[in-house]
């Protein structure tokens, strides 16, 4: 049999992001999915215009790192049901913007404490210095990611 090259996955922090992000997204979403009928591209649309309203599906796509057409079915779905609102911006009338209706801020109303008290469960023994740590690795590890990205497309452009 040729040799061919190797890749540990159990070592590779691409996959191990992933994996680890996929099962707790999917442990807090059983969640909310039973209790409100949200996908996870959903809530994610939901939490990021519950903290910021106004802004634009392409807006929301970028700051979730999520794909656009994702985005696009999880915001045709929220305002089928109600969940979202759109207007259009008063500086360009072609630009709408979203956010989030009564109905909508009911439901992530609800659904922000159990996010909270899931992650206090999930990181419940890692002491405080440790937690912070663990999120000034993750600032990092995303400044980094970011700097390759804007390398990568600056060699492909």
């Amino acid at each position: 049999m040729p040799d061919h090259a190797s890749l540990a996955l159990e070592r590779f922090l691409p996959y191990r992001l992933s994996v680890l992000s996929n099962r707790i997204s999917g442990s807090i979403a059983r969640e909310y999915s039973q209790r409100f009928d949200l996908g996870v591209t959903e809530w994610r649309v939901m939490a990021v215009l519950g903290r910021s309203p106004d802004l634009s599906a392409n807006q929301v796509a970028q700051r979730t790192a999520m794909d656009k057409v994702a985005v696009s079915r999880a915001v045709a779905r929220l305002l089928e049901s109600g969940r979202l609102l759109r207007s259009f911006d008063d500086d360009d009338r072609r630009r709408s913007v979203l956010r989030l209706s009564e109905a909508g801020y009911a439901i992530y109303d609800q659904i922000v404490p159990l996010a909270l008290g899931f992650e206090r469960q999930l990181l419940g023994d890692m002491p405080a210095d440790e937690r912070a740590l663990l999120f000034r690795l993750l600032d990092r590890l995303d400044e980094l990611e970011l700097r390759v990205e804007a390398t990568s497309q600056a060699a492909a452009g």
